[in-house]
């Protein structure tokens, strides 16, 4: 495996801190993001009911889910391996009057001196820009406490993913930057179960996230041929 202390890809990281500015644009580079965190949101405090809850969320970005949790009521930690972000995130935060405590940091890093000490633990749209998702996988289960959630999201390894993650989404539709996403990096949902049963992590639920271009709204889906969602219970 990769050493934990280098599990940074910086040629991913300078794709989003390049945009840093745009973060909290509805609009902008990041309007993806802004239009399926009501439904990651719900989805997440449907499981694990967020208010009063210890979170940590892995890859925050500039705190677009972080802040949103904090607004439901639970006690948040952001991590991201961009300072560039993590001053977005700490003005937003400050200028909008929502507590988030922001740091930068590796998960495996936070994960060396804070072992089982969250009750929530999210990593959305991250594990395909790091050089080794797995040790992400493993921090993400040490930082969890006992009984506790682990929330991933990320993009099935499919041809029907290639062509509407990629081809559809950064080519055609312009709904993100082209480069975005490399295929080689996607996730199948069977990989990361099997990452996660190794450290007696157990799937609870997966769904599928998909965009309809004739209503052009988000809406889960059975359907993980594409993006998808998993809960997981320590």
């Amino acid at each position: 495996m990769t050493q934990i202390h280098s599990n940074v890809d910086q040629a991913e990281i300078h794709k989003f801190t390049d945009r840093a500015h745009e973060w909290w644009d509805p609009n902008g580079a990041f309007a993806t993001l802004h239009a399926i965190n009501p439904l990651r949101l719900e989805w997440i405090d449907g499981h694990a009911d967020l208010v009063g809850k210890k979170v940590l969320d892995v890859g925050c970005g500039a705190g677009i889910l972080s802040e949103a949790m904090a607004v439901r009521g639970a006690e948040v930690t952001g991590l991201d391996a961009g300072a560039e972000h993590l001053e977005v995130a700490r003005e937003h935060a400050h200028d909008s009057g929502v507590s988030v405590r922001y740091l930068h940091v590796t998960a495996e890093e936070h994960a060396e001196k804070h072992p089982g000490e969250y009750d929530v633990v999210t990593c959305l749209e991250m594990l395909e820009h790091v050089p080794d998702p797995e040790n992400v996988i493993d921090a993400l289960c040490r930082l969890v406490r006992p009984g506790g959630w682990i929330f991933l999201s990320t993009i099935n390894r499919t041809p029907r993913a290639f062509a509407e993650a990629i081809v559809g989404a950064e080519y055609v539709m312009r709904l993100l930057p082209a480069g975005t996403h490399e295929y080689g990096r996607f996730i199948r949902p069977s990989e990361l179960a099997a990452q996660l049963r190794r450290h007696h992590v157990e799937v609870a639920d997966l769904t599928g996230l998909t965009w309809s271009p004739l209503s052009g709204r988000y809406r889960l889906t059975p359907n993980t041929d594409v993006n998808y969602l998993m809960a997981a219970r320590a």
